[in-house]
């Protein structure tokens, strides 16, 4: 696979200089392109052999670009912060918007390399992580994302060569650690591994060039040239989506028949005696309380979601959830129309940042599968990015799960009849009028059609690894409570299995 990548081949000074001006024009004219037009992000990842040039050649990117448009990111070990979270936590974290470019040194592929060069994790693990990255990509790129992948070659006597030559350097001699050397002795298996890398991730919307290292001149224009390409190619194709838009028209429809679902089988007469509620609800929270603490001290993490019909009944059950817990160690963030700043990202990047810390607690009141409810109904979203949200939602999850968190979704269900009763309790409430919008009765439309979307969310994300928690909410106190015995029901569960849980 890199024999080609060991061919000597070079470029002399004074083609370089030629080629350069050329380069640099197209480059600067492309990337203002991508700016103004802000339709996608960029991803430039480089890995390869440690000597091959990928710091030095992210440099002159920089100096060929314009900055200001671009994120350079060179990781490291993941951080106390990082690890809390799940693996690409921090990869979305420095998601560029659309319309800038990141450019990435020892990314997503490194940690499951050397994990594989040094026996860390076995073949089949390792198949799991490539699969994982995949995922993400896929995710990316279904979104309009452009990414290009660069593997920087050296051959072993090259490496060797270039590594000594560097520790001779005084003013480059830092750039070469032990560790550098130590990777040069496991040469043969880092190109085994990689082979299988780039096999596995090599896909037409991400795909892969190995790029010959040992002439500097050489390097740069290859990778330059590349991106240009690449790049003009992505453009024109976004131009042309561009020139004819997708406007938002309301899909769903008042006149949508009734079908049967899921929560017609709600028992939504269950109820709790206002009398039993207030002698039992101070010993469910204290019981919640205690346990909180007990998940902060041994950094259990939780997450909470809350979905359901407007005046469901989501922001009481958020409060007396969150009554007995330490104030530090919660937040409850409300998910309403993306800011600029979301929209410039994808849909999901909004909500990977407020995962919790361990020993944390984050509440979210909608939250993602708003891609699937009021976006699919307004036309917000186009059909294929609705159909496709239930998967990335799904594998979204997973990661959650996968790394410890406990995670809890719950779907407050009312009645219409219930419904109608509590706006009309809303407009005449002092301190809640303002809960109530046009917005509010203008869904109230749409009753059945938000019923429909129900229950094809419950159908296809109700998972073994996040399975939904339909609650009868016709009756406050009993919806209340059981959201309260559910979160305490499952933090003592989890806390009692935290020998298994991963680090």
């Amino acid at each position: 696979m890199f024999d080609a990548a060991e061919l000597g081949q070079r470029v002399s000074q004074r083609e370089f200089k030629e080629r350069e001006v050329q380069l640099r024009t197209k480059l600067l004219t492309l990337q203002y392109r991508t700016h103004e037009l802000a339709r996608f992000p960029v991803l430039i990842d480089f890995a390869g052999v440690e000597g091959a040039g990928k710091a030095t050649t992210i440099n002159m990117l920089n100096m060929w670009m314009d900055p200001r448009f671009i994120r350079t990111i060179g990781y490291q070990q993941p951080t106390h912060t990082e690890m809390a979270r799940p693996r690409f936590w921090r990869y979305w974290r420095d998601m560029p918007p659309k319309g800038g470019i990141g450019l990435f040194l020892s990314g997503r592929y490194s940690r499951p390399l050397l994990g594989r060069v040094y026996d860390h994790i076995d073949e089949r693990e390792f198949d799991n992580r490539l699969s994982e990255i995949i995922r993400f990509e896929n995710t990316l790129v279904d979104d309009g994302a452009l990414i290009l992948k660069f593997w920087m070659h050296l051959g072993r006597t090259q490496q060797e060569e270039r590594l000594k030559e560097l520790e001779a350097d005084p003013l480059r001699s830092y750039q070469v650690s032990e560790e550098d050397w130590n990777n040069h002795e496991h040469y043969d298996d880092f190109i085994a591994a990689a082979e299988q890398l780039i096999t596995r991730t090599n896909r037409g919307a991400a795909s892969w060039h190995i790029v010959e290292g040992g002439n500097e001149n050489f390097r740069h224009l290859r990778v330059g040239e590349i991106i240009a390409a690449e790049l003009a190619r992505h453009l024109d194709a976004q131009e042309r989506k561009a020139a004819d838009p997708h406007e938002p028209t309301r899909v769903a429809s008042p006149d949508m028949p009734k079908v049967d679902t899921v929560f017609d089988a709600l028992n939504l007469s269950l109820s709790v005696p206002k009398s039993d509620y207030k002698k039992t609800v101070p010993a469910v929270q204290a019981r919640l309380g205690e346990l909180g603490r007990k998940a902060q001290a041994e950094g259990q993490s939780t997450v909470l979601v809350f979905e359901g019909p407007d005046a469901g009944g989501k922001g009481g059950a958020i409060r007396r959830t969150v009554w007995s817990l330490d104030a530090r160690t919660y937040r409850v963030f409300q998910f309403a129309a993306p800011t600029e700043e979301e929209r410039a990202h994808h849909y999901l990047w909004r909500f990977w940042r407020h995962l919790p810390l361990a020993g944390n607690v984050s509440v979210f009141d909608r939250s993602w599968y708003g891609r699937v409810l009021v976006e699919r109904a307004e036309g917000f979203a186009t059909e294929d990015e609705w159909r496709r949200a239930y998967n990335e939602i799904n594998d979204f999850e997973r990661q959650i799960v996968d790394h410890g968190v406990l995670l809890l979704k719950f779907w407050m269900h009312i009645d219409k009849d219930e419904q109608l009763k509590r706006f009309k309790k809303r407009e005449k409430s002092p301190y809640k009028h303002w809960k109530l919008t046009e917005e509010d009765w203008r869904n109230r439309e749409l009753w059945e059609a938000y019923k429909q979307y129900g229950q094809d969310i419950i159908q296809y994300t109700s998972t073994k690894k996040a399975p939904w928690i339909l609650v009868e909410a016709n009756n406050k106190p009993h919806a209340r409570l059981k959201v309260l015995q559910t979160v305490i029901d499952h933090l003592q569960e989890k806390l009692d299995g935290t020998a298994d849980r991963p680090v």
